[in-house]
Order: C-alpha cells, then structure tokens, then sequence
C-alpha cells in the first residue's frame, strides 16, 4: 500500500504547480480501492514501479482507466506502455467494447500519449474544480 501512495504522490505532485490544484489521484482512498480489487501494480526486479487502476463499469460497455502513474525514476522505460497494453487486454477479457479515461487540461502531453494510442476526446467538463478531458477507445 505504502508503494501505491508513494508512487501516485511523486507522479503527481509536479502537476500542483501547473493547475494549482491537487490531482484527483492525489485523493483517491487507496486502501478502499486495493479492498474493491481495481488496483494493479507493475512489479519489477527493482520492485513496483508502476499502479493503475482499473474499474469495470456496470452495465456499461466501458471499462474506466481510472489511474496510471509510473514511478518517477521509472519513467521512460516503457512501463506506461507496457501497463496500457495490459489495461487494454484486460477489458478485452473481461468483455468490455470500450476502455474510457479522463484527464486535465494541463496534462497536455498525457492527451498527446492517449491520442497516439487511439483514444478519442468525447467531451471535457469541469469536477472537483479540475477541468478535465474525456477519451474512449474502442476496443473491438
């Protein structure tokens, strides 16, 4: 547990100065979310590395990626790849048409990542007081 809040707090804490604001998956309940089984880790000779979570949407046919970070030092080494491969394959699996995410506006270069792979902007609104955007990515 204590490597999932570490990992999440320095992935994200570069973003407070950006938007002023503290990141959702800086305030996410953790413990409650390992409990649910939605939180997956990257484990690695050099130990976790990576989390995401990942929530099956109840009659829906989206699966919600809800969080991906990678530690900071990991980073560059393919790992958010490798862990959006396996949250793709994953709803795949479990039979979901379509995995969902959102992110900030000011995440600019997590949008750029998120395009590439395929994933397109359905809407942006405004929760938590963070302007967010909406992607989907269908899957079959």
């Amino acid at each position: 547990m204590l490597a999932v809040k570490r990992i999440v707090k320095d992935a994200y804490t570069p973003y407070i100065a950006r938007n002023g604001a503290t990141p959702g998956p800086m305030l996410d309940d953790y413990p409650a979310r390992v409990a649910e089984g939605v939180v997956h880790v990257l484990d690695t000779r050099d130990g976790i590395q990576g989390v995401i979570v990942l929530i099956p949407e109840p009659n829906s046919s989206c699966m919600l990626l809800d969080n991906i970070a990678v530690a900071p030092q990991a980073q560059g080494k393919g790992y958010g790849r490798e862990m959006m491969q396996w949250a793709e394959d994953a709803t795949r699996l479990a039979g979901f048409a379509h995995i969902r995410l959102y992110t900030q506006e000011i995440m600019t270069e997590n949008i750029s990542i998120y395009q590439r792979r395929g994933y397109l902007e359905t809407h942006r609104a405004t929760e938590i007081g963070l302007n967010r955007v909406f992607m989907k990515k269908a899957l079959f």
